[in-house]
């Protein structure tokens, strides 16, 4: 449910400081877990490889912490800003260290939390799911040279802006 806190599931996000993509990848982070950034592509957009690299970043966020509280945390303003907090509070769990986060990160673990129990809770709260818009499924379609989205489209007789849609990762329509 992270993801939902994230980008609130849009794989176009960007943050202010610059974060990109439904996980809200800093340009370094997102090079350091290997997702290319450049003038053509984004994969910080990519859905399949942003999910790859969030969940190793996150894996390698509890490895250092054993604590899921603080590598949340982690995740959200980094293992430096993490760390200094329990230098200064003494202490090594979320909530003891609370004061000592940056202001946004504070709320991110309840936010979570709170994700996770309305996604968990919607019918008991008369939540209604949203109606599903994107296909339910789709297919792969290698191409060994640049091609336009229209082209594409044409070929496949479905909207270009739903090529489009579905590959977020690319900064041109091509």
């Amino acid at each position: 449910y992270l993801v939902v806190i994230e980008s609130a599931l849009n794989p176009n996000a960007v943050s202010p400081a610059g974060a990109a993509g439904l996980w809200q990848f800093m340009y370094a982070t997102g090079r350091m877990y290997d997702l290319r950034i450049n003038s053509v592509i984004d994969d910080r957009k990519d859905p399949i490889k942003a999910s790859v690299a969030a969940a190793r970043f996150l894996r390698d966020l509890y490895k250092i912490y054993n604590d899921w509280e603080l590598a949340l945390a982690a995740y959200n303003c980094g293992p430096g800003n993490v760390n200094k907090a329990i230098r200064r509070s003494g202490k090594t769990d979320f909530w003891g260290i609370y004061d000592f986060l940056p202001k946004e990160t504070r709320g991110y673990v309840p936010s979570y939390i709170a994700a996770c129990y309305v996604m968990n809770y919607y019918k008991e709260h008369n939540i209604t799911p949203a109606i599903l818009t994107k296909p339910i499924a789709t297919d792969t379609v290698m191409v060994r040279r640049d091609i336009h989205f229209n082209q594409i489209a044409e070929v496949l007789n479905i909207p270009s802006e739903q090529i489009k849609d579905l590959n977020p990762q690319y900064k041109l329509n091509k």
